[in-house]
């Protein structure tokens, strides 16, 4: 009897859950608050959303409401109640209306693991100081230079070991090149003990950025949040390392804050040092934290491990489908190696991102991925945007997935065309294309990552052909292959034409 009256008591809270949601809804549609489906109580339509992530089509799931309510319209997923946007346009108000309109608003999994000090809750002046010191270093000619011989050297060696393995799996192999360089870049660690162990407990970190909010022990979230606390530990030791090493030449002085910057300045090497070299600009005369530096450190390694190494693996896979646009980006690259040879002179930085076609191939290869699918925010107060209200307090998420996917931006959005770039023209003011993110967050790293995949692309495609066994996309809880790409490779020889 007692779990008749159970039973009872369930349906009883399902049916005024229910009604509370649908007269919610009305009166927020009376509001002009997008219209939408909140789902099941508690979770929503996650098991729809995280469905369609496993399918040939994750944009389905957003594609689907837009047919229903607009290309604005509310959900609930991951625990969430959420406004989406599929509308450039309204992306654009959101991605740059920061920091007064808009904060970071990830879901749970994504703050737990980042942390306090993350990069994705840093708001306000601290935020734009911080991306504009990593971005002008990033910018430099003198890191340019240095990483443009960087990247070489670990492409070659490592493209190099391909030459004895019967069977290359791409995902796997490619991260041996991008985590290595990233490391170097932030911090200066070279191969080694401290770089594996940092590898492995990334790799164990990143696993729990999406997942369920459980941080009972044996769960995805507490081990990585287990990793991340290891990860934490090592690098605030090497910051701390550093810091004392930096300040030495005081030793027996009373150097100012000015003294100390140009310092800093004179033997900035990497990220680290841009950042202990910080010292608050105007009337904020502090620097950074440890904390906070090892914090940002530790959430920077991220390209290295997912983001650059997915948009590699993906070129192989989109150029192994589309011969033409293999056999045209195999010929620029060939020339331009043969351009370097009778010139007897070293690549540049330049030599790489010039080549038109590369950059096509590059940018259809984000477009396509959408690696990073969107970005999530709250509103700090109502908002109107294009007709929409977004109500304060809501989060909201600017959907790059189903710009890049719509008929109305892209002709055959399915179908792999770096040509479609020569009529698009400059990718950087398109509000259509938005693999980095935009506004105040803009990925400063952009330019870097584009590099890398330049290079590898380079040195593969004039090194080897390749045959690429079948395999699939899958784009829940990160973009990634399902079986990492296998492909057998053949490398060039003196007999071998393009033709």
């Amino acid at each position: 009897m007692e779990w008749v009256m159970g039973c009872w008591v369930l349906m009883a809270i399902l049916i005024a859950w229910c009604w509370y949601r649908k007269e919610k809804n009305r009166t927020e549609e009376k509001d002009g608050v997008p219209k939408g489906n909140l789902g099941w109580p508690f979770i929503g339509e996650t098991l729809n959303f995280i469905s369609c992530g496993y399918s040939s089509k994750p944009v389905s799931f957003m594609e689907k409401r837009r047919s229903l309510y607009g290309k604005v319209f509310k959900t609930h997923i991951l625990g969430t109640p959420i406004i989406i946007s599929t509308d450039p346009g309204v992306n654009k108000v959101i991605l740059q209306n920061h920091g007064n309109t808009f904060i970071p608003a990830y879901p749970k999994s994504i703050t737990e693991l980042m942390g306090e000090f993350s990069i994705l809750q840093t708001n306000g002046n601290l935020q734009k100081r911080v991306h504009a010191l990593v971005g002008g270093f990033l910018r430099s000619p003198q890191f340019k230079a240095r990483i443009t011989k960087d990247i070489e050297d670990s492409v070659k060696l490592n493209l190099d070991s391909w030459r004895d393995m019967h069977l290359i799996h791409v995902q796997e192999e490619v991260k041996k090149i991008t985590f290595v360089i990233l490391v170097k870049v932030l911090m200066s660690i070279e191969p080694g003990d401290d770089l594996d162990y940092l590898k492995r407990e990334f790799e164990e970190f990143i696993k729990g950025l999406i997942c369920l909010p459980i941080k009972l022990p044996g769960t995805r979230l507490y081990k990585s949040l287990k990793a991340r606390d290891k990860l934490f530990k090592m690098v605030k030791k090497i910051v701390e390392e550093r810091k004392r090493a930096m300040e030495k030449p005081r030793e027996g002085g009373e150097d100012d804050d000015e003294d100390i910057i140009a310092t800093a300045t004179t033997t900035t090497n990497d990220v680290l040092d841009v950042l202990l070299g910080h010292v608050g600009d105007g009337n904020e005369k502090q620097p950074l934290s440890l904390d906070f530096i090892t914090g940002n450190i530790l959430e920077m390694m991220i390209p290295g491990e997912e983001t650059v190494p997915t948009a590699m693996t993906l070129a192989v896979k989109f150029l192994s489908d589309c011969p033409v646009a293999l056999q045209r980006l195999t010929e620029e690259n060939m020339e331009l190696k043969k351009q370097k040879s009778i010139s007897c002179t070293d690549y540049a930085w330049n030599d790489y991102m010039s080549l038109p076609f590369t950059q096509n191939v590059i940018s259809e290869t984000l477009r396509m991925a959408n690696i990073i699918n969107g970005v999530w925010r709250k509103a700090l107060k109502d908002v109107e945007i294009k007709g929409n209200v977004i109500p304060q307090g809501w989060c909201v998420l600017a959907s790059f997935i189903s710009v890049h996917m719509d008929e109305e931006n892209y002709e055959n959005p399915y179908k792999f065309d770096p040509w479609r770039w020569q009529k698009t023209g400059a990718v950087v003011n398109n509000n259509c294309f938005t693999p980095f993110g935009g506004g105040q967050r803009l990925c400063p790293g952009l330019e870097l990552s584009r590099l890398e995949i330049s290079i590898f692309l380079h040195h593969l495609v004039t090194s080897y052909r390749w045959v690429a066994e079948k395999d699939e996309v899958i784009h829940f809880p990160t973009v990634k292959m399902k079986r990492k790409l296998p492909i057998t490779v053949t490398p060039f020889n003196n007999s071998v034409s393009l033709n």
